[in-house]
């Protein structure tokens, strides 16, 4: 299985070209960022494999990192006990908001 990192770029790099140096979740990479053209430190990217396959908002970010914290704790057998996430949970929408998020007329 394969799972995005929200990361921050953090200096850009003329060497090699199309890359930039991120930080998240308590590491540095360089990554790949000819997908998304060039980024500016400060900006999120969703990192693959070391390569950033989409700008994120802060928020967005931020909403990924929560979940990928609440899987990490399951995995390690933490009893979640309070499981409230800052942001609404896919499992939690309506029909609607759910259609939404996927891009599809309800």
């Amino acid at each position: 299985m394969c799972m995005g990192l929200p990361m921050c770029i953090t200096e850009r790099r003329g060497t090699p070209a199309g890359h930039a140096w991120a930080h998240g979740r308590g590491e540095s990479r360089l990554v790949n960022t000819a997908l998304v053209g060039d980024c500016a430190p400060g900006e999120w990217v969703l990192v693959f494999l070391d390569s950033a396959q989409e700008r994120l908002s802060p928020e967005r970010a931020a909403e990924i990192d929560a979940t990928l914290d609440l899987v990490a704790a399951a995995m390690q057998g933490h009893e979640l006990t309070n499981t409230e996430a800052a942001f609404v949970l896919p499992s939690a929408m309506d029909a609607a908001q759910l259609a939404a998020l996927t891009g599809q007329t309800p």
